[in-house]
């Protein structure tokens, strides 16, 4: 993804412009000129920022609200499921293949563990933007924005475990993060402190957000203009033919996350895994063994540990 989406609400108090925002951005310099460019273009500058309302952690979502709260004073605001990851990520003896080499080793992947961790010995952590926020978001909660727009919090764990939307009905509009994207489907439980089945709280939370009123899509990465509603659908057909292949993968006798990660294609491409580079092999890999953790939710597989790896077999 070569851009994050950052949407202005606009949020005038007693007369003052101002302006909230969803989203950040990465705290990178060009990130940073490109926003106050498009301020610039409303007619006016990060100055007028308010608050940020940050639909999840990652870093090119919420590192540049910190940056730009350091400068202005501006509010950060996010999902109060967040806060573990955050207080995590600040942790100076916290390194982010701590993440994934563990993972990755109980996935059968241990060539590309072995690969992430020499990677991640050599790789000096940019702590710019990681902070704590200013406060966290409950469920629910409603956020008022300006004078006349409310926006409510909702939860919708998978992508993060604290991942939010921001649901604006009186107009229309649905702030997705990268709950619900128009293009891609994002990759699932890539955090610091995982869940023991982020795919199972990702499918549900999409079927939360089918169950409420459809709405416009403003996606955190992508371009706008479709239904909630459709989207989702497709999403929920997406992950449910990477289920049935999954299983029939199983079936042809391959018994770890890595293994089975290797019978199915990737991206929209098709490709396969052995052509994806070092991060998103990972991913690939990490994603095969969530929705193998599914199939035993629902019955399907059994799974078991031999030397430290996952393998599973036909229920």
């Amino acid at each position: 993804m070569r851009a994050v989406n950052v949407h202005a609400v606009a949020d005038e108090r007693g007369g003052d412009p101002g302006w909230t925002l969803v989203d950040a951005g990465w705290a990178l310099e060009e990130s940073r000129e490109l926003l106050g460019q498009a301020l610039r273009a409303l007619g006016s500058d990060l100055r007028e920022v308010r608050r940020f309302l940050v639909t999840h952690s990652h870093r090119d979502h919420y590192t540049q609200a910190v940056t730009v709260r350091r400068e202005f004073g501006a509010e950060v605001l996010i999902g109060a499921g967040e806060r573990v990851n955050l207080e995590r990520v600040i942790d100076p003896d916290h390194a982010e293949s701590q993440n994934s080499v563990p993972r990755l080793r109980r996935a059968g992947a241990a060539e590309l563990a072995a690969a992430m961790e020499r990677a991640g010995r050599d790789h000096v952590r940019d702590m710019n933007g990681w902070l704590l926020p200013d406060g966290y978001l409950e469920d629910r909660s409603k956020v008022v924005v300006g004078e006349s727009r409310t926006l409510e919090v909702i939860e919708t764990p998978g992508h993060t475990r604290g991942h939010v939307v921001f649901a604006d009905e009186a107009n229309d509009l649905l702030f997705a993060g990268d709950h619900v994207l128009p293009r891609i489907t994002p990759s699932i439980g890539l955090e610091p402190v995982p869940t023991a089945s982020p795919l199972s709280a990702f499918l549900a939370s999409l079927q939360l957000v089918r169950e409420r009123p459809d709405a416009a899509l403003l996606p955190a990465h992508g371009p706008v203009g479709r239904r909630v509603h459709e989207r989702v659908d497709e999403l929920l057909a997406h992950h449910g033919a990477r289920l049935d292949a999954s299983l029939a993968a199983v079936r042809e006798g391959r018994h770890t996350p890595y293994l089975v990660a290797q019978a199915l294609p990737w991206t929209r491409r098709n490709h396969a895994l052995a052509d994806l580079d070092r991060w998103n092999a990972m991913l690939a890999i990490l994603e095969t063994q969530h929705h193998l953790e599914v199939l035993v939710e629902r019955g399907a597989l059994t799974r078991t540990e031999q030397e430290g790896v996952l393998h599973y077999s036909l229920a």
